[in-house]
């Protein structure tokens, strides 16, 4: 197995973050097996969606519906509907599997990976890539 983590800034906004070419550049040395991919925060996730054609987007609207961003939620700190962002992994997960054939992703034709994160108090995100070669 080989392992790293990688940083990323979200910024102060609502995101979803396509991670999908250095999920490619991480399994390109060659080889089968799989991709498991790990957001160690409360409040970020990692979704496997097609973007930049309105989905992403998309996804956050339908967040922010089920999920909405005002005083509701028992854990309150931080931004008003921070609590919200600590429910979300429950709907988007903190992981993913990516099967990997010959070194490449074996994604479908409009599938991207990405990083989703409504926490606009922590700009700063990490994501651990793991390859299990099979």
């Amino acid at each position: 197995m080989r392992s790293e983590t990688r940083d990323y800034r979200t910024g102060d906004v609502e995101v979803v973050l396509d991670i999908t070419h250095d999920c490619a550049e991480f399994v390109s040395s060659g080889g089968d097996g799989l991709l498991q991919l790990f957001v160690p925060h409360a409040t970020a996730g990692i979704a496997v969606i097609e973007t930049g054609a309105g989905s992403d987007d998309d996804l956050l609207a339908a967040l922010g519906e089920l999920l909405p961003a005002d005083d509701r939620w028992q854990h309150q700190h931080g931004s008003p509907g921070h609590g919200r962002s600590h429910v979300m992994p429950a709907f988007v997960s903190p992981y993913a599997t990516v099967p990997v054939l010959d070194g490449r992703l074996a994604l479908g034709t409009w599938q991207s990976v990405c990083l989703v994160d409504l926490n606009v108090d922590n700009p700063d995100r990490q994501v651990r890539f793991s390859f299990l070669a099979g």
